[in-house]
């Protein structure tokens, strides 16, 4: 029996990511491997009989001490515990693979040579950016950045790309600079998993070898989203309310078209998005957070789905998902959301920013027949079927892990 050790900082469904790191996991059971598990105490973790080997909890919007921040800060540049714990799990469950997701400012990259130390092949999945830019979004208060490419990771502190924080930008200057410096990435890593292949290609530009990249799109399984192609009376966002989701240029549009729009979501950017929806007068309904059935009772009754994104999207799931439930969307042309989409077919596509293409096209969706946005739902859900389904996944996946040495 195959054995998975799979790497998080989060033991539960905290985001897109999580997700991924759990859904793969479980793919792999199904398919007779034994897994493992290594991460952080959380008080929402899954319990698991891992978790006596996990780290303490690092949780940075709490309030702490001076001493205990500086200690917070020193793991996110090298976690001597997160090395120390991870060699104890592993004296117990020795895996064929270790499969990386989200680690760095938590576990930090110090657990990867270990791992390489021990002759134990290392897949990262990208679900962001970070191994080429430091703050990991390619984004900061200016827009989309990408100075560091040909320029120092101080750039990260100068324009304070984390989190507008000069004090959080400094640290992650400092473990970039560090974990530069030694590699760690690029000598650790057996191979990188890029959901995306504008991701893939964004890596090629940054300096990575083409060979150590490999392109496996996320998927889903449609048998379990109930599609339904009738188009409802109302666009939908559903998403974070952050700067980078683009809602400011949705709302202007929507306007500006006379469009119906629910939005389903929170963030940071909630009441300033509420507050300039009631200065245009736009045609905007503010759900609050939708999850489970609600949420998908509002996609499956929605005319189309609107991704008005201003970064550099992965691969996003809500596409994804929508497309299962039968529902066009209009994606922004913007990171790897253009690749999922054929004008016409499954969706339509915008310059990304632009209120007054995005205006158009939200006035075509809610003009066209029913009969063509049924259409329309049905090439999407075929689509997504055919493209992003379970079997591609795992035989991308099993082909990676065999091409490593693993007997799958």
């Amino acid at each position: 029996m195959p054995k998975l050790l799979s790497l998080n900082s989060y033991h539960y469904r905290r985001g897109g990511s999580d997700a991924v790191y759990f859904d793969h996991a479980a793919l792999m059971e199904e398919l007779g491997w034994e897994n493992g598990f290594f991460s952080m105490h959380h008080p929402k973790n899954v319990p698991t009989p891992w978790s006596r080997h996990f780290i303490e909890e690092l949780e940075f919007g709490h309030a702490y001490s001076l001493p205990q921040k500086l200690a917070m800060a020193s793991k996110v540049v090298y976690s001597f515990e997160a090395r120390r714990k991870l060699r104890g799990l592993l004296k117990e469950f020795r895996p064929d693979v270790a499969h990386v997701h989200c680690i760095y400012h938590h576990l930090s990259p110090s657990v990867l040579p270990l791992l390489r130390e021990e002759g134990i092949p290392v897949v990262l999945t990208a679900h962001d950016l970070k191994i080429a830019c430091p703050a990991y979004k390619m984004l900061n208060r200016g827009g989309v950045c990408e100075r560091c490419k040909t320029g120092s990771v101080l750039n990260v502190v100068k324009h304070r790309c984390v989190r507008d924080s000069l004090a959080a930008s400094a640290i992650v200057a400092a473990e970039s600079a560090l974990h530069g410096w030694l590699q760690t990435y690029r000598k650790q890593l057996s191979k990188v998993v890029a959901p995306s292949r504008f991701f893939l290609e964004k890596f090629v530009e940054w300096g990575w070898p083409r060979e150590q990249l490999a392109y496996i799109p996320n998927y889903v399984d449609a048998s379990r989203f109930e599609p339904q192609y009738e188009p409802g009376d109302y666009l939908l966002y559903f998403g974070r309310m952050a700067p980078e989701k683009g809602v400011h240029t949705l709302l202007r549009a929507a306007a500006q078209a006379g469009v119906p729009l629910k939005l389903a979501g929170t963030g940071p950017e909630q009441e300033a998005l509420q507050a300039l929806a009631r200065e245009l007068e736009a045609p905007a309904e503010f759900l609050g957070f939708k999850a489970g059935a609600e949420l998908h009772a509002l996609i499956r009754n929605a005319r189309a789905v609107v991704l008005p994104s201003e970064w550099y999207e992965n691969a996003p799931m809500s596409v994804l998902e929508s497309f299962a439930f039968g529902k066009p969307v209009i994606g922004a042309r913007m990171g790897g959301i253009p690749e999922m989409i054929d004008d016409g077919e499954n969706g339509w596509s915008f310059a990304s920013g632009d209120v007054q293409a995005l205006a158009e096209v939200m006035s075509r969706a809610m003009s066209l027949p029913a009969s063509e946005l049924a259409r329309m739902g049905r090439s999407a859900r075929e689509g997504v079927a055919r493209r992003f389904n379970r079997q591609t996944y795992v035989q991308g996946m099993l082909a990676l892990y065999a091409e490593l040495g693993v007997k799958v």
